[in-house]
């Protein structure tokens, strides 16, 4: 039986960026996954965004973590494979009985120490966004908020942290776990075993089930949904800066974020799902989403509409739920990692880190320790010039598979070759069925790919993973 100083359960981004933390160390670590890829949770389908700092007190652990992991993200960039961008942030005052509530944002992230936050004139706020509603009143501004892909952000600490040592296990569903002596013993529902000194539960939604099954806290995690629409990236109503209302006691509210790859995403909406699982979208959501935009951005057009879906947050108390277990010995919750998880999971890496080792665990910096990944070069990112130096290396960059969003066949291999087999992985890794079209044309392309290099037969490819078959029948 394989033996591991800690597991990770859950390959999120709160998980992936603990196990690149604790690849710096000498110790066996092993990345648990329940599904067939990485980043296939809550991970993949989240607003994106580096958050300023000013909607919650730094007296709050998320507060704090926020406020430290969203200074890592330039560091994080540099050595990583992943798109980010420091746009700046606004919060859009429609009427002036708003103003009140920007400026409490605005003394919390003084409080809070957030850099060049400021109040806003309706002059100020329509020189830094044009496209705003000309009737907005005022409102803030955070330059430091930012946006990034999450998925790609997970996928390149997954890669980081493997290339440093770092086991990672997919379609490892942990069906239960008992204590033998300093060891705990996992076994998967397949019947696949390990043993592992240190536990670290991140698994999101399904953190509460985790923590069940090892005896530790008892508690719930209520799924909560936020649908989204995606707009295509020619879209006349993509802003400069992510653009927040006015926060409620529920939500943040209706955003319209302009993504760091160029399209447009409205949304999310904030309601009770119906299980954990539940990932529709309704017509009546969308439409307050659409309506809610364009209070703030009225050149939204519902032409510009390229897909809907929605994601669900691990929603559990107000604060995140971060702690050495006081009912099960060497296991640590990080559990209840709603908005703004993204921004604070860097932190979030180095605190579990700190704890672990306040519980016992023995941490000796490697010497070797690689922090930087190999980049892949994207057809989409060069100029005619670059793009014949890398035609001339690898003819397969020659070839774009997908045209809306100019994905070649060489990345499509990358992501290939990097573990992705399924439509879901490629599609993160590459952006390929990203587009206008959303996989219309390059599909098939990408499913002769896939068995080309897999040797997987056409039935036996996914979307992501399980009973997910994209074709059945015979050739």
């Amino acid at each position: 039986m394989e033996q591991f100083d800690v597991a990770i359960i859950g390959a999120g981004v709160c998980g992936a960026n603990i196990a690149r933390k604790l690849s710096q160390y000498e110790l066996d670590v092993v990345l648990l996954e329940k599904e067939i890829d990485v980043s296939l949770g809550t991970s993949k389908a989240n607003s994106g965004i580096v958050h300023g700092g000013f909607h919650d007190h730094i007296s709050t652990l998320k507060a704090r973590l926020e406020l430290q992991g969203a200074l890592m993200f330039d560091r994080l960039h540099e050595e990583l494979d992943f798109p980010f961008e420091r746009c700046g942030i606004l919060v859009a005052a429609l009427h002036e009985d708003e103003m009140h509530a920007i400026e409490q944002l605005y003394l919390q992230g003084v409080d809070n120490g957030v850099i060049g936050i400021e109040m806003c004139s309706r002059e100020r706020m329509l020189e830094l966004e044009p496209k705003l509603n000309p009737d907005v009143v005022g409102g803030l501004y955070a330059p430091s908020g930012g946006i990034l892909e999450p998925y790609r952000f997970v996928f390149s600490l997954v890669e980081s942290a493997k290339k440093n040592g770092v086991r990672v296990k997919t379609e490892f569903e942990v069906a239960s776990a008992r204590r033998e002596g300093d060891w705990w013993r996992i076994l998967s529902t397949t019947g696949q075993e390990i043993q592992a000194r240190y536990v670290v539960n991140s698994a999101g939604l399904h953190a509460d089930t985790i923590s069940a099954a090892f005896g530790a806290e008892r508690f719930e995690i209520a799924p909560r949904k936020g649908e989204y629409y995606l707009l295509d990236r020619m879209s006349k109503s993509k802003p400069s800066r992510v653009i927040f209302p006015v926060p409620t006691e529920v939500s943040k509210g209706i955003l319209v974020i302009p993504t760091v790859e160029g399209t447009v995403l409205i949304g999310p909406t904030a309601s009770p799902a119906q299980s954990k699982e539940d990932f529709a979208t309704t017509r009546d959501q969308l439409e307050h989403i659409l309506h809610s935009a364009r209070m703030m951005v009225p050149s939204i057009s519902e032409s510009d509409v390229i897909t809907s879906f929605a994601g669900l947050r691990a929603s559990y108390g107000s604060d995140f739920y971060i702690k050495v277990s006081d009912e099960a010995p060497a296991f640590v919750q990080v559990a209840g990692i709603q908005s703004p998880g993204l921004t604070a999971s860097p932190a979030i890496g180095d605190y579990v880190k700190d704890l672990l080792k306040k519980a016992g665990l023995r941490l000796v910096e490697k010497s070797e320790w690689d922090p930087y990944v190999h980049k892949v070069p994207r057809a989409r990112d060069a100029d005619p010039y670059a793009l014949d130096g890398l035609v001339a290396q690898d003819p397969a960059y020659g070839d774009i598979v997908c045209r809306c969003e100019r994905v070649s066949e060489a990345e499509i291999v990358a992501a290939i070759r990097a573990g992705h087999t399924t439509l879901d992985g490629i599609k993160y890794y590459t952006r390929a069925q990203m587009g206008r079209c959303q996989g219309g044309f390059c599909t098939y392309k990408i499913i002769r790919i896939l068995m080309r290099e897999t040797g997987m037969r056409f039935d036996e490819v996914t979307k992501r993973g399980g009973d997910s078959t994209v074709l059945r029948g015979s050739l």
